[in-house]
C-alpha cells in the first residue's frame, strides 16, 4: 500500500468493494456521511458506542438514523471512557461550556475517543473483510479536537497498514474522512442534496429527556449558525 495515498472519493469505489464501516453517532456529520454512502449504493455497517457519555440519548438518534438509512448492520458497543474522566462529556461534575467555541482544546474533548473508536472499526473491518472505514470528522467548523484533524486521520491510516491482517496481506483498511475540509453549512447542503433528514439527528452535548437540544453548547452553536447561513431552520427541536 502507498501510505501517502489519499482515501478514494466515493465515486471511485468500485462496485465489487462497495461496503463500508461507518462510525455513527446520530449527529449531523456522521449522518451526512451515511447519506452520501447510501446515495452511492454503498452497503453500510454502522458502529456506535455507549462510552459513558452524559448525552447517552444520542444513541436513540443513532438507531433512528441506522433504520432510516437501511444499514446492513448496526452495532452499539459498550466501553467505559467515562471511567477515565477528564471530559465534560463523560463527567457530570464538569460543566459543559456555553460561551461558544474559543481558543485551545475545550473541556468537551474526550481523551483518545476517536483513536479508540477507530480501533474498534479496524477490528470490525477485519471481521467483515471490509477495507473502507468512514468517519464524519471535520476540521473547519469544529471545537478544536486534536483527533478531528487531517494529521490524525493520516497517522491512523498508517497504523492501519501495519497493525492488521488485512494490511499485512496487502489490502490495508482505508480511513475516509470525506467532510474533513468542509464548513458545516457545506456539509448540510451536501446532505440535503443526498436526501438526509436532519430532523432525526442531534448534535447537542446536553440533550434533555425529551430530546431537545440546549442551543448553547459548542455543538449547538455551530449547527445553528450553519443552518442560519443557509437561510434554513434547524429541524431538530430546541429548549
Amino acid at each position: 500500500m502507498d501510505l501517502g495515498r489519499r482515501p478514494r472519493p466515493l465515486a471511485e469505489v468500485s462496485v465489487t468493494d462497495k461496503q463500508a464501516i461507518l462510525l455513527l453517532s446520530g449527529g449531523l456529520d456522521s449522518t451526512t456521511v451515511a447519506g452520501l454512502l447510501r446515495r452511492d449504493g454503498v452497503v453500510i455497517h454502522a458502529l456506535s458506542f455507549d462510552y459513558g457519555q452524559r448525552h447517552q440519548n444520542e444513541l436513540d438518534y443513532a438507531r433512528a438514523v441506522a433504520q432510516t438509512m437501511a444499514v446492513a448492520s448496526h452495532r452499539i458497543l459498550k466501553i467505559d471512557l467515562g471511567g477515565l474522566g477528564g471530559s465534560a462529556l463523560t463527567d457530570t461534575k464538569l460543566a459543559v461550556p456555553e460561551s461558544g467555541v474559543g481558543e485551545g482544546i475545550p473541556i468537551t474533548y474526550v481523551p483518545a475517543r476517536n483513536t479508540v473508536f477507530l480501533s474498534y472499526a479496524l477490528a470490525l473491518a477485519e471481521v467483515l473483510s471490509v477495507a473502507d472505514i468512514y468517519v464524519g470528522v471535520n476540521s473547519q467548523d469544529y471545537s478544536g479536537y486534536p483527533d478531528c484533524r487531517p494529521a490524525f486521520i493520516e497517522a491512523f491510516s498508517r497504523l492501519a497498514a501495519v497493525a492488521t491482517k488485512l494490511g499485512v496481506e496487502g489490502e490495508s483498511p482505508r480511513i475516509h474522512a470525506p467532510l474533513q475540509h468542509l464548513r458545516k453549512a457545506e456539509i448540510i447542503r451536501m446532505g440535503l442534496d443526498a436526501g438526509v433528514d436532519y430532523g432525526i439527528t442531534r448534535s447537542c452535548y446536553q440533550l434533555d429527556a425529551a430530546g431537545r437540544s440546549c442551543g448553547r453548547c459548542d455543538a449547538c452553536r455551530l449547527r445553528l449558525a450553519a443552518f442560519a447561513e443557509l437561510g434554513l431552520p434547524d429541524p431538530a427541536p430546541y429548549v
